[in-house]
């Protein structure tokens, strides 16, 4: 069972079993969405989800629902009912513990940013880096 919630934990969730996989997603609208340059998704099917507590739902596209907490903002799933029937996206860094789905997969590369191929070239710092 793997639990998640929204940053202010008004909503909360429960998810049975395994996904049919975990994913970055590197599409337009899932940036335009998370205001960042890739989500990570894991598929459950919608039976196997337990949520506690009323997402906010807006329809970012013709099928497509986001579902998202209406008080601190945090996206959490994403239906659509064409491509996913049955079936609920979930953020995996909405995770209790977001290590527990690695991604198996990248998705929608053709509109990832440029210079994500050239990330493992870009210095990293295990924390906030000094001031000059």
């Amino acid at each position: 069972m793997l639990t998640g919630k929204c940053q202010c934990g008004a909503i909360r969730y429960e998810a049975d079993g395994d996904p049919a996989y975990s994913a970055l997603c590197h599409c337009a609208d899932c940036r335009a969405s998370a205001g960042a340059p890739m989500v990570g998704w894991a598929l459950f099917p919608e039976d196997k989800v337990t949520i506690s507590g009323e997402p906010v739902r807006y329809q970012s596209s013709e099928n497509a629902t986001r579902h998202f907490c209406g008080t601190c903002g945090t996206g959490l799933f994403y239906t659509n009912p064409v491509i996913f029937p049955g079936a609920i996206d979930i953020q995996t860094a909405t995770l209790d513990d977001p290590a527990a789905l690695p991604p198996q997969a990248q998705i929608q590369m053709a509109e990832a940013m440029p210079w994500m191929p050239h990330m493992q070239d870009i210095p990293g710092f295990e924390r906030y880096p000094e001031g000059p």
